[in-house]
């Protein structure tokens, strides 16, 4: 009730925000407006702080309405994957933000402690004083705090409720928000991310290895000739020290992480590309490519979003530790340990070991090993609310989705009054990518009574 009260007041006026807009661009059939925001850290009261932080979003319009239209079309916030990555940059317009750009302005928010709002990373995490210090600081970077923030924008910005859509973890987001603040929303559209409204972690993690298992198998019939070059990196990687452009080693384990382009159509391919470019001669034998070493650093390393290791499991973590939950679910599954034969790719897991690994995350594992034991997390979700919501939802689930477990996802669906469905084979996690704008459209109607 406190929280709800919190968001209830957030909402009300713009006291707690200052509003400054410091740029505004014109390209390729797009008007973009850079816009900060000044929002309280702790929202809620818990720590007894006054510090504020930095949150910046970006506005984009098209240009195909003229400035005066554009002021009067309503808003679209759209809220990322996650958590811990930045809002999309848009060079133009497509996809499903060519079929939005139709009827709304685009508002894409660097969610707090991702790109151009105040940072959170290796470097600044520190300053925040000991390790209990650091994780304190980090409880306020969840999507309670997320959504509090959109409500203080939503004020500031002078918009009624206005439409949010939420993209895997935006969709986790999307659920808080419909939990805690319904009243700032006019309708919610979500793909990928319908999050189990309750705990045990340990359950989403059950149903994701079962799942990337599958996919596993599904792509060595696509390529059978990837079958033993996978295994022949792991065997090199085993006996031949290979290290990464940051320094690190590339580890069997670490090398399994190229399985996130088992996630979704569009990049599953890219799969294939990357591993027929991982061996070349040199003068002592067989060595892995600096092309391919390059790629793989892109995959494993966690410096350009931290917060994603930091707080992933406490995205599930409802009243209670998570443990390292995938970590632990994974001795289940003993397909993919990094010394099995064959060799399974894995999915989005974050495990202990990434604090020792990756050198972005070195300096953070004792905070990382707090948070795994938080006790009480916070609840994120309302399921009385959401038992009685009026809000206008439809959310796309992927039947195959290896990040968002379709059964997990029906049952949140159950959950939600006048939540419409609508559950489709065609796409994976990456779905908007490949056809967003189809999908943005089939949404919309979907809310607005449209169905097909």
């Amino acid at each position: 009730m406190a929280g709800r009260l919190a968001f209830g007041h957030l909402s009300s006026g713009t006291s707690n925000v200052r509003h400054e807009i410091r740029a505004r661009h014109e390209f390729r059939g797009l008007r973009t407006v850079e816009h900060y925001f000044t929002v309280p850290l702790d929202h809620f009261g818990s720590s007894g702080s006054s510090e504020t932080i930095t949150v910046f979003a970006r506005e984009y319009v098209s240009a195909a309405h003229t400035v005066e239209e554009a002021a009067r079309l309503p808003w679209l916030l759209f809220l990322q994957g996650g958590p811990g990555g930045r809002g999309n940059r848009f060079g133009s317009l497509g996809g499903w933000s060519k079929a939005a750009g139709k009827d709304f302005r685009i508002l894409m928010l660097d969610q707090r402690g991702t790109g151009l709002s105040t940072p959170l990373d290796r470097n600044t995490l520190p300053l925040r004083g000991s390790a209990l210090e650091q994780a304190a600081y980090l409880e306020h970077f969840r999507a309670d705090s997320i959504v509090a923030d959109a409500e203080l924008i939503r004020a500031a910005l002078g918009s009624p409720p206005w439409t949010v859509y939420g993209q895997s973890y935006g969709g986790f987001c999307a659920l808080t928000y419909l939990s805690f603040a319904p009243e700032g929303l006019q309708q919610a559209l979500i793909t990928g991310g319908l999050a189990p409204l309750a705990g045990p972690a340990d359950d989403v993690y059950r149903a994701t290895f079962k799942r990337v298992a599958a996919r596993n198998a599904e792509y060595f019939t696509w390529y059978p000739e990837d079958r033993a070059t996978v295994d022949r990196i792991a065997q090199h990687l085993r006996t031949v020290q290979e290290l990464l452009p940051d320094g690190s080693t590339l580890t069997v384990e670490r090398f399994q992480m190229v399985g996130a382009f088992l996630g979704g159509n569009t990049r599953v391919d890219s799969l294939h590309y990357l591993l027929e470019d991982a061996f070349a001669g040199s003068s002592g034998g067989a060595r892995l490519t600096d092309s391919f070493l390059e790629q793989v650093q892109g995959i494993v390393s966690r410096r350009s979003n931290p917060l994603y290791a930091l707080m992933h499991e406490s995205i599930y973590g409802q009243g209670e530790a998570t443990h390292w939950s995938a970590w632990r679910i994974l001795r289940e599954f003993p397909e993919f340990r990094p010394d099995a034969d064959p060799l399974l790719l894995t999915g989005e897991m974050v495990y202990p070991w990434y604090f020792e690994q990756d050198p972005a995350l070195r300096p953070l594992r004792e905070v990382a090993e707090l948070l795994a034991a938080k006790p009480d997390w916070k609840p994120l979700y309302d399921a009385r609310r959401l038992a009685a919501n009026t809000v206008p939802v439809a959310a796309a689930v992927y039947s195959d989705d290896i990040y968002v477990d379709r059964n997990l996802s029906l049952n949140t669906a159950a959950a939600v009054r006048g939540l419409h469905v609508w559950e489709t084979p065609d796409f994976h996690h990456d779905g908007i990518a490949d056809d967003g704008e189809g999908i943005f459209n089939r949404l919309v109607g979907m809310v607005r009574g449209v169905r097909g």
